[in-house]
């Protein structure tokens, strides 16, 4: 077996940049070449690599190789799909970026082109591969929650609108190119980190609302930049097994502090960052600490596979190489795409929805929210 993934990454644009940096920290990833449109910046990302890596502005060209193993898509969300499923027919294994799709029709395209060619489908979810949720992953297997019932995500930027309050760019905030505001851009994290902690359970309905309100502050950007998705986005969402799980998503908020992600089970609750268990012993209640930046320093030197859940670069690369089963990243991001597509359908019908309503939903309803 081989001990290098030739690699071509399609789109180096602001985040194509970002895996470039995180496939240099493994050695067993092999860049051979990049695409984007723009032949000046690619030829300019290739310089940063320092090697001899080609260059093209037609991805088909770059998928028409037979040496190259696998593609990273690092596109904008509503091209993800094409350029994906153009991949896997190739015969290639795909990283893509996230959201696996801006809507869910097209998402599960995707998954069913992967089975169906016998090809591997990862999506860049960075927040599974922190200590502090792989610590509450193993304490929520491991049953010292109990019964799980209730879980929550909830995150906020106080300022952190792209493009409007000056990080990145247009494309951010437009439903031509992203699809989406905050739902797509930060809530999937959030959403698939919480369906990963929880066994990925089933959906059953989902009811949720979409907002863009704070038009008062730099409203010449927000009129620049066209900005025409939410900048909070919530959601109430019923899962198999009777758990209930709340979502609240915002660029841009006037809050202090939001509560991050909450799991609660009947022996006991955790928060996932800071790190935190909570429970009653003895009948006194106890809000218990962990090391587990200490723990996370033992299980790398006890398990040299470890190593391989540090980052969804890494862990993409050694699962082609077969040295770690490969998180089903692409079946998580699935189901992301569903409960995101639930939220705005739900807005958009001002009722809750089912998944077979979810998976009858049309594309058009979306330019209208």
């Amino acid at each position: 077996m081989t001990d290098k993934v030739r690699i071509g990454i399609i789109g180096v644009g602001q985040i194509g940049k970002v895996h470039v940096e995180r496939y240099k920290e493994v050695p067993e990833a092999e860049i051979v070449a990049v695409c984007d449109l723009r032949e000046d910046e690619a030829r300019r990302v290739v310089q940063s690599i320092g090697s001899q890596v080609a260059v093209y502005t037609d991805y088909r060209e770059l998928l028409a190789r037979d040496d190259i193993q696998a593609v990273d898509v690092a596109l904008h969300n509503r091209l993800h799909a094409a350029v994906t499923i153009a991949a896997l027919e190739a015969d290639k294994n795909v990283y893509c970026e996230k959201p696996l799709s801006w809507v869910y029709s097209e998402a599960k395209a995707m998954v069913e082109t992967a089975r169906r060619t016998g090809r591997m489908l990862h999506v860049q979810l960075n927040t599974l591969y922190a200590p502090e949720a792989r610590a509450a992953k193993r304490m929520i297997d491991e049953g010292l929650l109990g019964q799980i019932y209730y879980a929550k995500s909830s995150h906020y930027r106080r300022r952190g609108r792209p493009w409007v309050d000056g990080y990145g760019t247009s494309a951010f905030v437009q439903k031509a190119t992203a699809g989406g505001g905050a739902l797509v851009d930060m809530a999937v994290y959030h959403i698939a980190r919480m369906m990963w902690l929880l066994g990925n359970p089933a959906v059953e309905t989902v009811s949720g609302r979409i907002y863009q309100m704070l038009d008062n502050i730099y409203p010449d950007r927000r009129a620049a930049g066209h900005y025409d998705v939410e900048e909070l986005g919530m959601g109430l969402v019923r899962l198999a097994g009777g758990i209930t799980y709340f979502i609240e998503e915002a660029w841009a908020i006037h809050a202090d502090s939001s509560d991050g992600d909450r799991v609660f089970g009947s022996k006991a609750g955790l928060r996932v960052e800071p790190f935190g268990y909570f429970t009653t012993l003895a009948d006194m209640e106890m809000n218990a600490t962990f090391d587990v930046k200490g723990a996370d320093w033992r299980w790398h030197q006890c398990n040299p596979l470890e190593a391989g859940f540090d980052h969804s670069q890494r862990h993409w690369v050694w699962a082609q190489l077969g040295r770690v089963p490969l998180l089903d990243t692409a079946g998580l991001a699935l189901k992301t795409a569903l409960i995101t597509e639930g939220i705005y359908l739900s807005s958009y019908l001002g009722r809750e929805v089912t998944v077979a309503e979810i998976e009858a939903a049309g594309t058009e309803y979306r330019a209208t929210l």
